[in-house]
């Protein structure tokens, strides 16, 4: 990816970011389909979203699955800790019949099939790294190489990002042509420091705790600012008045109608 826009982001550079939408599904289509699910990431294309977010963490195989919670109890049937469980285990489980009968019968994913899923549907991709306690570098690592021998050469932006500083820090190590986002709730004082340490390209941040005077610096520094989790039209569309380059949605299709277009070298 690196040499195609996608470079570590530098003071006051505009990065061009081909590829990279105004508005992410967030864990794919999921106000209208059970998170983290290929069902989700489905429906998102369907819904006209080029680009998915999606969580993943460590089985205790090893294996990379698909789900955001350390613990399997909240959107699945299974119970106990991700990491306690192997991956054969947890693709037992149903991962719909919680948000929806209909979905009864849909799975917990790993990484894997969900990225042969997105790179067939041509979907970019932000894979978020997800870790318990000390679990974090060997995630990132474990992760990154995955993406790196499974996605396409040829094929749409994927992305890394975390919470998880030591996570990035092992993908960079790993792999580190691939791209990465530090992901925060608040940008704090030393969200440079951070993004230059971990070579990141991207700066994603909660829309609970952005302010206008944080959104003004990041303007000047040209930082690629991404904002979760917005629903609302018309709080996305200030976002983008103020210089967010993209957002992350949980109702994709109401937002990307509010959202400027990209500028021609950018798309």
């Amino acid at each position: 990816m690196r040499g195609r826009g996608w470079e570590p982001w530098e003071p006051g550079r505009k990065l061009p970011l081909p590829g990279l939408p105004r508005v992410i599904a967030h864990r794919g289509a999921s106000a209208a389909a059970p998170e983290n699910t290929l069902a989700a990431f489905r429906l998102a294309a369907e819904r006209g979203a080029a680009m998915v977010e999606l969580d993943t963490r460590l089985a205790r195989d090893g294996v990379p699955v698909v789900i955001h919670d350390s613990t399997l109890d909240r959107t699945t049937d299974g119970h106990g800790r991700v990491l306690a469980s192997d991956s054969e285990r947890i693709a037992l489980l149903d991962a719909g019949a919680w948000f929806d009968p209909r979905f009864r019968g849909e799975r917990v994913p790993t990484l894997e099939q969900a990225l042969e899923l997105l790179a067939r549907l041509g979907l970019a991709v932000n894979v978020e790294l997800k870790a318990d306690a000390g679990e974090e570098r060997r995630t990132g690592a474990e992760v990154a190489r995955l993406v790196a021998r499974a996605w396409p050469a040829d094929g749409p932006p994927v992305l890394l990002s975390s919470f998880a500083e030591e996570a990035l820090d092992a993908a960079r190590r790993a792999v580190p042509e691939l791209p990465r986002g530090l992901l925060r709730e608040r940008a704090g004082p030393d969200w440079r420091v951070a993004m230059e340490r971990l070579a990141c390209t991207t700066l994603h941040l909660g829309r609970a705790h952005l302010d206008a005077a944080t959104l003004r610096e990041l303007r000047r520094e040209a930082v690629p600012v991404l904002v979760y989790t917005v629903n609302d039209p018309q709080e996305a569309r200030r976002l983008f008045d103020h210089g967010v380059r993209a957002v992350f949605s949980d109702v994709p299709e109401v937002i990307a109608p509010v959202a400027p277009p990209l500028p021609h070298a950018w798309s």
